[in-house]
């Protein structure tokens, strides 16, 4: 960090986390253990480190109960899961007290890639390149997201707030289109707004794993710089690409100020001094 001139980093549990493939017991057990010691560990260098708490959805009433422990109880700053829980996603009704409660503390949900996978796409066959982090995965969160918005998750819960990482899983550059295809096809089902409006508003990013400062102003000019965080995906991507990366964007003095450290600050109540 201090090679690179990141001065905090938000740290959780990596993946898959507790959305692996465990009963419910034991992923309260695992939730419980992870948030202890990443609580412990930011209280060592609480001026270096934030934290995103592990809720263990298998049991959505555990996973209330651990967000609110973390939260209140621990000084975590939101939480993280890794994409669907043993193939419930968070549009699901189940899943109504989650978000009430992440509303009640005002804190985001960042949703990450890493989940077992609940099927094959045949698109893959014989390409594992395609599998994970370099495609799959964003075609994957992205569409667990969009499942939130056009099942009405931030119609009913106005207030939530949900992250998206590596510039957003292809979302911000397909807000014209979502709208598009919106108004053209009849589903039955209807939202408040167009799609295009949730993403920016109740869904920002984060550019963890992008390192591209033209992808960064194609983000900026659709979602805003409100709306964007930087990130680095350490330990899996490179801090000195992500770093020097987004000092090369070229990028107006307050959208790199509101990317660098101001936005992140707003979301998760980070400190500022």
């Amino acid at each position: 960090m201090d090679r690179h001139g990141v001065d905090m980093q938000v740290l959780s549990l990596t993946v898959p986390g507790v959305q692996a493939d465990l009963v419910p017991e034991d992923a309260l057990e695992v939730a419980r253990s992870a948030n202890d010691h990443l609580a412990s560990v930011v209280a060592e260098h609480p001026t270096r480190f934030a934290g995103l708490a592990a809720v263990p959805l298998q049991d959505p009433a555990a996973g209330v109960a651990e967000l609110r422990r973390a939260v209140s109880e621990l000084g975590l700053r939101g939480a993280l899961v890794n994409d669907h829980t043993q193939g419930h996603y968070l549009d699901d009704e189940r899943y109504e007290q989650f978000w009430s409660t992440l509303e009640e503390l005002d804190v985001p949900l960042y949703i990450h890639p890493g989940a077992p996978k609940l099927d094959h796409w045949l698109v893959e066959e014989g390409y594992p390149e395609l599998a994970g982090a370099t495609w799959s995965w964003a075609s994957e969160v992205g569409g667990h997201a969009l499942r939130l918005v056009f099942g009405g998750v931030f119609d009913r819960h106005p207030n939530a707030h949900v992250i998206l990482g590596h510039m957003g899983e292809f979302l911000p550059f397909m807000r014209s289109r979502l709208d598009s295809r919106y108004e053209a096809i009849d589903t039955g089902r209807t939202i408040k707004r167009r799609p295009s409006e949730y993403i920016g508003t109740n869904i920002s990013i984060t550019i963890s794993g992008v390192p591209s400062g033209a992808t960064l102003a194609g983000a900026v000019q659709e979602i805003g710089a409100d709306a964007i965080m930087f990130a680095i995906d350490y330990p899996y991507e490179y801090s000195e690409l992500m770093t020097a990366g987004f000092a090369a964007a070229d990028l107006s003095d307050e959208d790199r100020q509101k990317i660098s450290h101001g936005t992140a600050e707003r979301l998760l109540k980070l400190p500022t001094d």
